[in-house]
């Protein structure tokens, strides 16, 4: 797993929404991406994995997905 901090919504460096993106080989368990959420205590923490038509996003916030 890779995880990035990334503003989003801006185009300038420390404004904007910080996120986590977790980009994964394949699906983890829900209660790990939850609780990657809860310690990452961002607005998001977003997980990509690559599927064969693109890829597929799942976010969760600290407290639900």
């Amino acid at each position: 797993m890779k995880q990035y901090i990334v503003d989003a919504f801006t185009d300038k460096p420390f404004s904007g929404n910080p996120a986590a993106v977790c980009v994964m080989d394949k699906w983890p368990k829900e209660d790990f991406m939850m609780k990657l959420a809860m310690e990452n205590n961002l607005s998001e923490t977003a997980f990509i994995v690559k599927e064969e038509q693109g890829y597929h996003l799942r976010w969760f916030t600290p407290g639900s997905e």
